[in-house]
């Protein structure tokens, strides 16, 4: 066997209480392709951190053999004081790189180098630190969910790259498709120790069912052996005191093994409260286009949905998937064409953009919306902490604010929040984002066990082949085709030149943008003024306190006897409702504007 090219041997590591990392070893050699599993929080990054030298572990050594390049790609880049995205990844290369590589990568990543990295989207972002340690050709490459933020032709185009080099590979990713097809054996971290097949992750599940089957079967021959014991000690002889010595000692050692026994994490419990049944007909569109300026995002889409159905919306960033479905749900009218939405609709949505939540709010307040200890979950109460166990949060977590959640954390939170709501239909827009595979594989049987209807944005291709009916793609020139089945059923219905033509028609975007940029008559791109900026930032909070303010003049007005022993405060406590009614109308009308305008800025 290959020397390692690193090793992690005998590594601990403790935040606080419970150990992160425990007596962890991990070798990788020259040409191996290794994915690392495991539970979101279970230590994953922060094991790759030490394997990249940037965190210290406290106990355990590291090896590296000498020449050996490594470069490590973050989940959030640090772009420092670099003026465009060509410098920063310039910046990773070495003494005696190629230079022409960076400039090469990019495009190849649909980036021209002079992007300002202060300014640039959470797809840019990930295409550029994917360059910076792409670039340089390295010996071992240390990536942390390398298709976060990336369309389907990105990750698709990512897979045949790293496909293609000859390094060795350690790989974080919740997405299954693309650990398949890259992995060559598995590392499953789980309750600070890993455990590693030599086997691609195609073969893990499998294995780590009969793993935790098996050391469930130990727990109960141990469970048995310990009331065994109890058994002898309260009804055994008195004789042969030393023998009973040590069987006590021994009574003692099997208790406290039970005792510190670490149970694997249990699995989120997702359910959608679902209101009454819609009509057989939930959508119908027939010929709608829409554009923006001489953009034209949408020409002659018709699609009928019915009740029951779960359509897949895909395509390159940038492609008008998102405007599409305001267009399907009735957020925004076409310019030409009719939308029609069935009878007895009720609308869950979860949108991409978790930042949309105030940052400082707790856990629980972003739960109850600041009110009580409760969370309407369909039209029945259910406390918060109830409420959050069922999404793998921990009591001690309620007053934790959202800023320090991490994006698995903040992912379970927005599914929370939107299943919450009683709906027939579900709009989920990128549901998968840093959700770990066991979130993941709960989330596709509630969406099977849904009664209603499903609309879905994903670039996760085994998610959408395990979930919807029907693929909706965008074919360039604003035409989009439906297409029955999952991805995979798609690709195979629009032949195998699907990524050449899909980049193609991302290429032609991107052509489009960079000519209007360049061109000294085009008009300079809409932005959000300061004002609006401001407006959208601030409306949630004031969103917020117009609702405590109901909730507390409707409280004052819950005592029946208020009216005719204090006539003076209900007269003002009916006054402070309806003003403060007719503000949060305004206000949730406005957020909404700028929400659909920044959402088609972004688009456009």
């Amino acid at each position: 066997m290959a020397p390692p090219l690193i090793q992690l041997k005998d590594i601990s590591l403790t935040f606080g209480g419970t150990p992160l990392l425990t007596g962890v070893e991990l070798s990788v050699s020259a040409g191996e392709r290794v994915c690392l599993i495991g539970r979101n929080g279970s230590g994953k990054s922060t094991l790759l951190r030490i394997a990249a030298g940037l965190v210290e572990p406290d106990a355990g050594s590291r090896f590296v053999q000498p020449g050996a390049t490594i470069r490590y790609l973050p989940q959030e880049p640090d772009f420092g004081d670099h003026k465009t995205t060509l410098s920063y990844v310039e910046a990773g290369l070495g003494p005696g790189d190629d230079h022409y590589q960076a400039r090469y990568l990019l495009e190849q990543l649909g980036l021209t180098g002079e992007e300002d990295p202060a300014h640039v989207s959470g797809g840019e972002a990930r295409r550029a630190a994917l360059a910076r340690v792409l670039a340089p050709s390295p010996d071992i490459l240390l990536l942390d969910e390398p298709t976060n933020h990336l369309d389907l032709p990105t990750i698709e185009w990512l897979e045949a790259e790293l496909e293609s080099r000859r390094c060795a590979l350690v790989l974080i990713s919740h997405d299954r498709r693309f650990l398949t097809n890259l992995s060559r054996s598995t590392a499953w971290l789980d309750r600070g120790q890993i455990r590693q097949i030599d086997r691609g992750f195609g073969a893990f599940e499998a294995w780590r069912d009969e793993v935790l089957d098996e050391e469930e079967r130990e727990q109960h021959k141990l469970d048995r052996k310990i009331v065994n014991e109890e058994h002898w000690l309260r009804h055994g002889v008195s004789g042969r005191r030393k023998r009973n010595v040590k069987r006590l000692g021994n009574l003692f050692a099997l208790r406290d093994q039970r005792r510190n026994y670490r149970g694997a994490t249990g699995n989120a419990t997702l359910t959608a409260s679902e209101a009454d049944k819609s009509g057989r007909l939930v959508i119908e569109a027939k010929n709608i286009s829409k554009a923006f300026g001489d953009r034209v995002i949408v020409d002659g889409f018709s699609t009928r949905i019915q009740r029951g159905d779960r359509l897949g919306i895909v395509g390159p960033n940038g492609a008008g998937k998102t405007t599409l479905v305001h267009l399907l749900i009735g957020n925004d009218p076409p310019d030409s064409g009719s939308v029609r939405l069935g009878a007895n609709i009720e609308m869950a949505t979860l949108d991409q953009h978790r930042e949309s939540l105030d940052p400082k709010l707790t856990l629980a307040e972003a739960l109850t919306g600041g009110r009580g200890d409760h969370v309407m979950v369909g039209d029945k109460p259910k406390h918060v902490i109830g409420y959050m166990k069922d999404f793998l949060f921990a009591q001690e977590q309620r007053g934790t604010p959202l800023e320090a959640l991490s994006g698995g954390e903040r992912g379970r939170l927005m599914l929370a929040r939107a299943l919450a709501k009683p709906s027939n239909l579900l709009v989920l827009d990128e549901p998968t984002n840093d959700l770990d595979l066991e979130t993941l594989d709960v989330l596709e049987e509630m969406l099977g066990d849904y009664e209603g209807t499903v609309i879905l944005i994903s670039h996760d291709r085994d998610f959408l082949d395990r979930v919807v009916t029907s693929v909706v793609v965008p074919e360039g020139q604003g035409r989009w085709i439906e297409y029955a089945g999952g991805y995979s059923d798609m690709l195979a219905q629009r032949g195998t030149d699907v990524k050449r033509e899909t980049v193609k028609a991302q290429a032609t975007v991107e052509e489009k943008k960079e000519a209007k940029v360049a061109a000294p008559e085009a008009a300079p791109r809409r932005r959000l003024s300061f004002n609006e900026k401001h407006a959208l930032e601030t409306l949630p909070k004031t969103i917020d306190k117009l609702h405590a303010e109901i909730a507390k003049q409707q409280k004052l007005l819950d005592d029946p006897n208020l009216y005719s022993k204090d006539r003076k405060t209900f007269d003002a406590a009916s006054a402070a409702i309806a003003k403060a009614q007719e503000e949060l109308t305004a206000a949730e009308d406005r957020w909404l504007e700028l929400e659909v305008l920044r959402e088609e800025i972004e688009q456009a």
